[in-house]
């Protein structure tokens, strides 16, 4: 005789915990940006306004940055430059909450921005406010690298989310190499960021650093969406054409 299915007390058997965890995945990736741009189609300004989050996403991810820029450019105060970032933040909190809105992208955000604050406060360095974005950036370049080291390049593990293959895009010789030249692409986006704005932090240049951000910021991460599905659908046009013939 076989042995018998071990389930849980609820019914569950061993294998609904790794379902339930790629479905966990797969829900947060299509809610982020990536997930606002429908695999295999072209990006249009609606679907890449979407991935930032719409035109509230825009602004609010824009604001505190700006507004630390134009407070520390007047005053040159560590102070006032970091804190008007937190209140500005936490007014979008605000009006998300009291216009009954999903409250927690601004909510994360500043959580983020009070974080930075208080690191600059700490250390009585303005610049010490972008530390936390820098590290974002290196992690986030380790993260894509080690993906692409054992050969599961991150973008492909998105995009089988969002296509529904998971990882039977690996067996395809062509969508495993478009895939990887894509994970490499927002390799050097986080690279880009951190050659650029590393020196201007170790360099104590504030003012520039606050301003390469908000350029290298949303603007950046937008139009590499746009190149990554326009990849993306180059690859995925190709096979459902083999495949139609």
């Amino acid at each position: 005789m076989s042995e018998p299915d071990r389930a849980t007390p609820d019914g569950a058997t061993p294998d609904e915990p790794a379902e339930t965890l790629r479905e966990a995945f797969g829900s947060a990736v299509r809610k982020a940006g990536f997930g606002q741009v429908a695999p295999g189609e072209v990006p249009t300004a609606r679907s890449l306004l979407a991935a930032v989050g719409g035109v509230r996403g825009l602004i609010e991810a824009i604001l505190p940055g700006l507004g630390f820029l134009i407070v520390y450019a007047i005053t040159r105060q560590v102070l006032p430059s970091v804190i008007a970032p937190v209140i500005v933040a936490a007014a979008f909190v605000i009006t998300r909450l009291l216009m009954k809105s999903p409250a927690t992208p601004a909510i994360a955000g500043v959580f983020g921005i009070a974080l930075s604050a208080g690191l600059a406060l700490v250390t009585g360095r303005a610049e010490d406010n972008f530390v936390l974005g820098l590290a974002i950036n290196v992690g986030s370049v380790l993260v894509l690298l080690v993906s692409l080291a054992v050969r599961w390049p991150l973008i492909g593990l998105i995009v089988g989310v969002l296509t529904n293959e998971f990882t039977a895009w690996r067996k395809d010789a062509a969508k495993r190499r478009v895939l990887t030249l894509a994970t490499w692409l927002w390799v050097g986006l986080f690279s880009l960021r951190l050659a650029v704005q590393a020196p201007l932090y170790f360099s104590g240049q504030t003012e520039w650093l606050a301003g390469t951000k908000l350029l290298m910021g949303v603007p950046l991460y937008a139009a590499m969406l746009w190149v990554t599905w326009l990849l993306v659908k180059s690859v995925y046009d190709r096979a459902d054409d083999s495949s139609a013939q």
